[in-house]
């Protein structure tokens, strides 16, 4: 489910599951996190998260998510990458939606391939993301990106994610990896404060009343039971707003 990989000072963190495209459920939300803990412990100088088979992650898996707690799982993995005393970086292939782009997000440096797909898809399953991925992708992209993300559920490619700032440089796994080892090769404190300084730098990890009392009406709406519905029966949904 998740392997982990040590090349030298480099961890390279692999979702594995390709038989759903590596789409997330809670245990590979725990071994994920076990990984960044593991990481950490062994002095790792530079985490590479991936995805195997040609895709990084396709979200989450419909059939575990059934209420906030994933949600508070996946917020928790999100904000540890983020906060890892090393610098973390995505290196993407194929789709890395929903969940996907949010891991993906979370990590400091993100690399892509030209062909890969980012995109936010909540509204089409009538659920919601936190609000520490609507201001980290608020950002990253700024405002007009974030609000074309969230509020059409459109897939925007790696090379249109390079082009308005998502992903940083466009390139392969081995391209990731020969940059990662490049910095591995840095001053581990210097890069250890520059985190702190940009976190600190960064929105605070704080959801708004407001946004909380709309997150919990999504997430026990009917519209999200039709949502789950029509993705288990592959067909389109129907939503009312209730």
């Amino acid at each position: 489910m998740i392997r982990t990989e040590h090349r030298g000072a480099v961890a390279v963190v692999t979702l594995d599951r390709p038989e759903r495209r590596n789409a997330v459920n809670h245990d590979a939300l725990n071994a994920l996190q076990a990984a960044v803990d593991e990481a950490v412990a062994a002095g790792t100088r530079v985490l590479v998260l991936t995805g195997a088979d040609g895709h990084f992650c396709a979200g989450a898996d419909l059939s575990d998510v059934e209420d906030e707690g994933f949600v508070t799982s996946l917020h928790q993995l999100l904000v540890a990458l983020r906060r890892a005393p090393f610098p973390t970086m995505a290196a993407v292939e194929g789709f890395a939606l929903g969940a996907g782009t949010q891991l993906a997000a979370a990590c400091d440096l993100r690399i892509a391939s030209a062909t890969a797909g980012f995109g936010v898809p909540a509204a089409k399953l009538g659920l919601m993301v936190d609000q520490w991925t609507v201001r980290t992708l608020v950002d990253l992209v700024g405002q007009s990106v974030a609000r074309e993300m969230l509020l059409s559920a459109d897939v925007m490619t790696g090379e249109r994610a390079w082009a308005v700032g998502l992903v940083h440089r466009l390139g392969s796994l081995d391209d990731a990896l020969a940059w990662a080892e490049r910095i591995a090769r840095l001053a581990p404190l210097s890069l250890q404060g520059f985190k702190i300084g940009l976190e600190e730098a960064a929105a605070v990890d704080q959801t708004t009343p407001a946004y909380r009392a709309a997150f919990q009406r999504a997430w026990s709406s009917a519209d999200f039971a039709e949502g789950l519905a029509a993705f288990g029966e592959k067909r389109t949904p129907t939503f009312e707003g209730r």
